[in-house]
């Protein structure tokens, strides 16, 4: 099964040598990974992974090879309940009905008032209810239980993805952009973008004027021009994490065709709305932000602008400062929209929600006001669309 691991790896592209794979099967003959699944995956990401981009790979194949695997033991070992199956008991799971039924507090400023006066107030773990910080209940403050409009604390992912602000903090990966399209078709519609000039040094035969001197002069007279290349500039802005996870497959075919339409590209990760940082890995994103002031002036308004994104949001995210999900921003996200639509004029907004879905959810209504209408689905249609606009 370990050679196969060894294949499955290589045949995904990452490269693991012979030397690597020695050192795994030394270390599982020294019973480093004792007897669970969790240890023996660190264990064989330690030994096999010497790239941080090659992680999402290994992580694929490894569920693919042992999915399911159990390893070691006789059976006859006492087992302890998951911490995550004990957690799931205590969810709270209510009818349509009874959701109507569970009112908001009342807007952004209502609902920070009031965790700071529970945080001073509650002195120990509550479960279920409708008022204290706690799991299972109804209350806007805590973990697996439902309202309307609240702070998600303590609680490892989104369920209804109806938090205002989210307590802890959250991983999000980078995307994967060597992803194979499924289609060539959104490579045929970035092409539409390309504008092509000669630039750079002179390092190509020109035949036609070679030919025209060498017959002028009557000696051979060799001129070289400078290779004809794709001159547009392109910024791609990711929404990453959250509900975007949903569309994550989508965003890496778009990254992945970018890569190889256009010479000269940045990209930059983002979190529902930007605010004033930025960042380009998601392992590093809150020791490792970018300026957005720095962006902005690094990058001349010659650069098209692509916000890649479902733009789907608390309205709080982009209208107030303060409502970023997982920080206090001191100015709203539609002043940076501004600053940013402002500073690039040629700027789209793609969204990988159908667009029949659109007019349920008011973000997406401001992102489309903000961008001026120059928001379009992120379907093949929808790019041609986008791309045309770019190109005015």
């Amino acid at each position: 099964m370990f050679v196969t691991f060894l294949a499955n790896l290589r045949s995904a592209g990452v490269p693991v040598s012979l030397r690597e794979y020695l050192t795994l099967l030394e270390a599982l003959k020294a019973d480093l990974a004792g007897k669970q699944v969790e240890d023996f995956y660190f264990l064989a990401r330690t030994c096999l992974v010497k790239n941080e981009t090659n992680l999402d790979k290994f992580d694929r194949v490894f569920g693919q090879t042992f999915n399911g695997l159990e390893l070691g033991g006789t059976g006859t070992e006492a087992r302890e309940l998951p911490e995550d199956w004990l957690r799931k008991l205590a969810e709270k799971h209510l009818t349509e009905e009874e959701k109507a039924q569970i009112e908001a507090l009342g807007g952004f400023d209502k609902l920070m008032e009031t965790l700071r006066e529970r945080l001073k107030e509650q002195k120990g773990r509550h479960q279920g209810g409708s008022k204290w910080i706690g799991t299972a209940g109804t209350s806007p403050f805590g973990a697996y239980g439902y309202n309307p409009e609240g702070i998600r604390i303590g609680q490892d992912e989104s369920r209804h993805r109806r938090a205002v602000k989210v307590w802890d903090k959250r991983t999000f990966r980078d995307l994967d952009d060597t992803v194979e399209l499924g289609t060539r078709n959104i490579k045929v519609a970035l092409k539409r973008l390309r504008r092509f000039a000669r630039q750079g040094a002179a390092e190509e035969l020109d035949l036609d004027h070679t030919i025209r001197a060498t017959a002028h002069r009557g000696l051979l007279d060799i001129h070289m021009r400078p290779e004809r290349r794709n001159a547009v500039k392109v910024l791609l802005f990711f929404d990453i994490g959250g509900s975007m996870d949903d569309h994550i497959r989508v965003c890496e075919e778009l990254f992945s065709a970018a890569r190889t339409e256009f010479k000269v590209m940045e990209y930059f990760y983002f979190h529902n709305c930007p605010y004033e940082f930025l960042w380009k890995n998601n392992a590093r994103r809150h020791s490792e932000r970018l300026p957005t002031w720095d962006v902005l002036h690094k990058y001349g308004p010659d650069y098209k602008l692509i916000f890649v994104g479902d733009a789907s949001m608390s309205p709080y995210e982009i209208a107030y400062a303060g409502g970023s999900v997982e920080h206090w921003n001191e100015e709203a996200g539609s002043v940076w929209m501004k600053r940013l639509t402002d500073h690039y004029s040629r700027s789209v907004w793609l969204n990988p929600v159908a667009e029949r879905h659109w007019t349920y959810t008011n973000s997406i209504r401001m992102i489309r006001e903000l961008m001026d209408g120059r928001h379009y689905a992120l379907t093949l249609e929808g790019l041609e669309a986008a791309m045309k606009e770019l190109a005015r």
